[in-house]
């Protein structure tokens, strides 16, 4: 195991970390709010856009990311349409974790009581008042779990980025592999910096699926 090689390098991971974070968040908000459109469109069944959404999750969930990386960087410039790198990832990141957060809405949604949301309206509360007020905070409680599973996946699946030209950590390790022959050197420093990046967010889930558990049931 070359040290040295790991210590002068260490800087180019540090620094496609910092890229594979940013595309990472990016994508996971956007993930967010388009999950959480197609959720209430298809928990209020709204007609045409119910089922345009529930064609976009099966498309989605049914299609790998990379695939749909090679779509967008590859296959729509043949039309005129060219997107860089960095939005590539992100509408790509998007498109896939947007399918999973609304099915974990979904699931949110569906637990709510349906007495719940009658003794809202039976108070003149509006659709928008209730979803504010009685459905959204019920469904966000019952979806940490999923959610957070789904923020760990999508964090996970920027390793592929690197198929459209992105700098990310995998990125790297493959070009420092490929320069250097250092395969053992540049692969355990890919490890490490994923589980830097990845265990604090799932140790930090998992005290908030704690709280929220406590919350809701006491124990």
């Amino acid at each position: 195991m070359d040290l040295n090689f790991i210590v002068q390098h260490i800087p180019q991971y540090i620094d496609a970390a910092f890229l594979t974070l940013k595309l990472a968040a990016i994508g996971i908000f956007l993930s967010l709010l388009l999950g959480l459109l197609c959720s209430l469109f298809i928990y209020f069944k709204i007609p045409v856009v119910r089922q345009l959404c529930s064609l976009y999750i099966e498309l989605s969930r049914n299609t790998p990311l990379l695939v749909q990386l090679f779509f967008l960087y590859f296959g729509l410039p043949k039309i005129g349409v060219f997107i860089s790198s960095e939005a590539c990832a992100i509408i790509g990141l998007t498109f896939l974790g947007g399918s999973y957060m609304a099915e974990a809405f979904r699931s949110g949604l569906n637990a709510v009581e349906t007495s719940q949301i009658e003794s809202g309206l039976s108070i003149g509360l509006t659709r928008l008042q209730l979803i504010r007020y009685v459905i959204l905070p019920q469904a966000f409680a019952t979806s940490i779990p999923p959610l957070c599973a789904n923020f760990i996946f999508l964090i996970k699946e920027t390793s592929v980025f690197s198929a459209v030209a992105l700098a990310d950590l995998m990125y790297v390790a493959k070009d420092l592999i490929g320069l250097y022959y250092k395969t053992d050197e540049a692969l355990l420093m890919l490890v490490i910096a994923y589980l830097i990046i990845l265990l604090p967010i799932s140790l930090l889930a998992s005290f908030v699926e704690r709280q929220v558990r406590y919350a809701g049931f006491g124990n």
